[in-house]
């Protein structure tokens, strides 16, 4: 899921959003968790996947690399 963490970045900044900015607006990750998300060291399960989707108004298959 190496897409996932490189698209969850690119989202991330395109917002001007911290890792910390993006935990808060979500309210049920951490900044360190999305950290290592987008290090590529743990890989989200299938709830944070909906969750970061819907926040950005993109589908599921587009943050894990299956769409553009």
């Amino acid at each position: 899921m190496s897409k996932f963490a490189e698209r969850l970045k690119d989202l991330r900044n395109e917002h001007n959003l911290t890792k910390k900015d993006l935990a808060k607006e979500l309210g049920v990750f951490t900044a360190a968790a999305i950290g290592l998300w987008e290090s590529k060291k743990r890989v989200p399960n299938f709830d944070a996947v909906i969750i970061i989707a819907k926040y950005f108004g993109v589908t599921t298959d587009y943050l894990a690399g299956l769409e553009d």
